[in-house]
């Protein structure tokens, strides 16, 4: 029911060298990236990898700048009045942009009008999550819809926001399934996965390496991951699909600007970035974290938010699915 096409994207052949880049344009002297989710999150710790990477090229000094809230619309809403001199990046999920439009009545931004793409930075699969509040004989997703159904007034799940991709998984697998799943919003992973681990929250669904540093305690148990193949962050846990249940979702994270900033800055982050994203030591750090480094064009991300979006549009259509669902 839920599919994503893979993005196929070129490799690092032809990469300038640091100080060419340099030269290419008057340096700044700060930069910041906009997230939005507090710290802590895997995608937070993304940004700061390269935020220190891009500082002394890109910029003399890359900060991360974190503005949770409102499902991370506050982020996008900073850099659509940010300055247009390639000063501030955003760094998002894809839900924000290409789900968000159809799940919210409205939103205080146009993805198409107000942010110019720059490149791909990442891949992730999500996960569906139990903790200490579901008994331990509760092994598998099926065992989890029983007693979800058993136990309708326990069986809560958390996301990282309303509307995103981790929320619509969910939701579609309750419709699938009938099961009385009701849903918490959170800002970001981190808060949900402390109340899982606490046992005030039966589930959670999340990115894949949120999960990472919970799962050697044993308290968090995984039942199931999105992609279209199993993750190899977590390879004995299988994909929905090979659960029976037609649900494939891979999220991208995206860097961008503000829609009026120059092509020859919007070109210049992008080089920047593929350099940050190619380095060795950045991919192998983010793999930490769950997250697969990519790189793109600011063409080649436009066309996949484009693709995305419509997407997602007939999707949510279909299912009727709400950021209030």
């Amino acid at each position: 029911m839920v599919t994503r096409r893979h993005f196929l994207l070129a490799g690092g052949a032809g990469l300038m060298p640091w100080g060419m880049l340099a030269g290419a344009a008057e340096q700044l002297s700060l930069a910041k990236i906009l997230l939005g989710a507090p710290a802590g999150g895997s995608g937070d710790l993304m940004a700061r990898r390269l935020a220190d990477k891009l500082t002394g090229g890109y910029a003399s000094k890359v900060i991360v700048e974190n503005r949770p809230g409102a499902g991370g619309q506050l982020a996008i809403t900073a850099l659509r009045d940010a300055p247009d001199d390639g000063s501030t990046l955003l760094l998002t999920p894809s839900s924000l942009l290409s789900i968000y439009p159809y799940t919210y009545a409205k939103l205080p931004y146009k993805p198409q009008d107000d942010l110019a793409p720059v490149s791909l930075a990442a891949y992730s699969n999500h996960a569906l999550g139990i903790g200490p509040a579901v008994p331990l004989s509760v092994k598998t997703l099926k065992d989890f819809l029983a007693w979800a159904k058993a136990n309708p007034d326990q069986a809560s799940y958390g996301s990282p926001a309303s509307g995103s991709i981790p929320h619509l998984i969910v939701v579609v697998l309750a419709k699938l399934t009938n099961a009385p799943l009701r849903h918490i919003p959170y800002r970001g992973s981190t808060q949900g996965l402390q109340d899982l681990r606490g046992g005030t929250l039966a589930a959670m669904s999340s990115p894949v390496g949120a999960f990472l540093p919970h799962l050697a305690s044993g308290q968090v148990r995984l039942l199931a991951v999105s992609g279209d193949q199993r993750s190899p962050f977590v390879k004995d846990v299988p994909t929905y699909r090979q659960l029976g249940h037609p649900i494939t979702a891979r999220e991208w994270y995206g860097f961008f600007v503000p829609a009026r900033t120059r092509a020859a800055m919007v070109s210049r982050a992008a080089a920047y970035l593929r350099m940050a994203l190619s380095a060795p030591e950045v991919a192998e750090g983010i793999r930490q974290f769950g997250l697969e480094a990519v790189h793109s064009t600011p063409q080649q991300l436009a066309e996949m938010l484009k693709a995305d979006s419509q997407e997602w549009r007939s999707l949510i259509k279909t299912v009727g699915f709400t950021a209030e669902s």
